[in-house]
C-alpha cells in the first residue's frame, strides 16, 4: 500500500493515518471486486433484474441508517469501534450473500449488513476516516492528502475489478459452473472484511476525537446529531450531495457492467478489465483535482470538472460502436472523480473540527440515500430492453442540475486557506 504514496505523502502520516489507508484500499478492493460480478451471481440465484433492483436499494437504505447511527455516535463513544462494529457488519453480508439464495435472507443481510453494489463507498467508514485525517493533517495539505487517499480507493477499486475478472476467467476454464466463480468472490468479500476488522483494531487513541471535541459533540446533539455551528452549510450540502448521488444511482458499476453485457455480450472478465483500467484513470485524476484546486479553488474545480464528465455519461448510450462506447468511459472516469477529494476537503474545512465526524456522516448519509432510491427504478428500465440506455441520460441531466446548483450556493464560501 505504501508504495502507493509519495515521499511527500508518507511524511505527513501518522501511523494510524497510514493504517486508514490500508483499510480504505482493502475495503476498496472488496467493492471493486463485487461490484463487476454482484448482478451476475444474484441473477444465477435465480432473481430477476427488477428483483436485483430491489436488493441494491434496500442494500442502501439500510446502510443509510446504520451510516447515520454509528458515524454521529463515533466521536462520543470511540471511532475505532465504530469502525469494528461496519467491519463486522460487512462480514455478516458477504457470508449470507455466500450461503443462500434466499430472496428474504438476501434482503435481510443487505438491510442490515454493508454491500456495495456500486464499487463506491458506503458504511460508515469513509466518514469516520476523513474526520481522523482532517484531525492529523494541516489546512494546507488536506486536499493533497484526500487526493491520495482517493487515488488508493480507485487504485483498489481497479484492482479489485480486475481479479474479479481474472478469477471468473479461471474458474471457468476450471469447468466450473459459473456460479460457483461468482460465488468464490462474493466468499472473498467477506473474507477481506475479516482483514479490515484485523487493522482497525491496530488504531491508536491518536486516531480519537480529543475530550474537548467529545463534550462540545454531546452539547451539540440536540440540534442536529452532533451538529450545530454548521447545521446550515450542512443541510445545504447534504441536499446537494443527495441528488448527485441519486443521478449516479442509476448507473452503479454493477449496472454500468451489466449494461456493456447486454448491449455488446461482454464477459466478466472483459468488464473486469475494462473497469480496471477506468478505475486506474479515475484514481490518477484525483492527484490532478489537488493542483488545480490550488489554483481554482475547492468549489470551482468540483464544478469545472464534474460538468463535463456527466456529459460524457449521457454520450455512452449513444456510440454505436463497442470500442467508442468504452472510449468515452474511458474519458469519462479520467475526470469524472476529481470532484471526490475537493468536495471531501470542502465539507472538512467548513465545518468546526468538533463536528467533522458528524458533519461527514450525516451528508454521507445523505448521499446513501440518494443513491439508495435510484437502483429500484433502473431495475426495472434494465428489465426493459428497450430502456436500457435511459439511466445513463437520467444520470447525467440530474448531475448536471447539481453542478450548477452547487457553483450557485457555494462560490462565494470559501475554506480557511483560500482566504486571503
Amino acid at each position: 500500500m505504501t508504495i502507493l504514496l509519495s515521499t511527500r505523502t508518507t511524511q505527513f502520516l501518522t501511523q494510524d493515518a497510514l493504517l486508514l489507508f490500508v483499510t480504505r484500499f482493502i475495503r476498496l478492493f472488496a467493492y471493486g471486486s463485487l461490484s463487476v460480478v454482484l448482478v451476475f451471481y444474484l441473477t444465477g440465484l435465480g432473481l430477476s433484474t427488477s428483483k436485483t433492483g430491489v436488493l441494491f436499494t434496500l442494500t442502501l437504505i439500510g446502510d443509510t441508517v446504520i451510516s447515520l447511527y454509528l458515524t454521529t455516535r463515533a466521536d462520543r463513544v470511540g471511532r475505532r469501534r465504530m469502525l469494528i462494529v461496519g467491519a463486522l457488519l460487512m462480514v455478516a453480508a458477504g457470508v449470507t450473500f455466500s450461503i443462500t439464495h434466499n430472496f428474504l435472507l438476501l434482503t435481510i443481510a443487505a438491510t442490515i449488513g454493508v454491500i456495495s453494489p456500486s464499487g463506491n463507498e458506503v458504511g460508515p467508514f469513509l466518514s469516520i476516516e476523513q474526520a481522523a485525517l482532517s484531525d492529523v493533517v494541516s489546512e494546507q495539505t488536506r486536499t493533497h492528502i484526500f487526493a491520495w487517499y482517493a487515488l488508493a480507493g480507485s487504485v483498489a477499486t481497479a484492482l479489485g475489478a480486475l481479479s474479479a475478472g481474472v478469477i471468473t476467467h479461471v474458474s471457468q476454464k476450471a469447468a466450473m459452473a459459473p456460479l460457483s466463480g461468482y460465488r468464490m468472490i462474493v466468499v472473498l468479500y467477506a473474507v477481506l472484511g475479516v482483514l479490515m476488522l484485523f487493522f482497525f483494531n491496530r488504531l491508536t487513541s491518536e486516531a480519537e476525537a480529543t475530550l474537548d471535541k467529545k463534550s462540545d459533540i454531546s452539547a451539540g446533539l440536540p440540534k442536529l446529531f452532533g451538529v450545530g455551528h454548521s447545521h446550515g452549510v450542512v443541510m445545504k450540502l447534504s441536499g446537494l450531495f443527495a441528488l448527485d448521488a441519486f443521478g449516479g444511482g442509476f448507473v452503479v458499476q454493477s449496472f454500468a457492467a451489466y449494461w456493456f453485457y447486454l448491449r455488446f455480450g461482454l464477459t466478466p472478465e472483459r468488464l473486469g478489465l475494462i473497469f480496471f483500467i477506468a478505475n486506474i484513470l479515475s484514481g490518477v485524476s484525483a492527484l490532478l483535482a489537488s493542483r488545480l484546486a490550488s489554483r481554482l479553488g475547492l468549489v470551482r474545480t468540483m464544478v469545472f470538472t464534474h460538468l463535463p464528465s456527466n456529459i460524457l455519461l449521457i454520450l455512452i448510450p449513444l456510440m454505436p460502436t463497442l470500442s467508442l462506447a468504452i472510449a468515452v468511459l474511458f474519458l469519462r472516469f479520467s475526470i469524472s472523480q476529481m470532484d471526490v477529494p475537493t468536495r471531501q476537503s470542502y465539507t472538512m474545512a467548513v465545518v468546526p473540527p468538533q463536528e467533522r465526524s458528524a458533519a461527514a456522516g450525516i451528508v454521507g448519509v445523505a448521499r446513501t440515500t440518494g443513491a439508495a432510491l435510484a437502483p429500484f427504478l433502473a431495475g426495472v428500465m434494465f428489465a426493459r430492453p428497450a430502456l436500457i440506455n435511459l439511466p445513463f441520460f437520467i444520470a447525467g441531466g440530474l448531475k448536471i442540475i447539481y453542478d450548477l446548483l452547487l457553483y450557485k450556493s457555494f462560490v462565494a464560501t470559501q475554506p480557511p486557506e483560500e482566504v486571503q
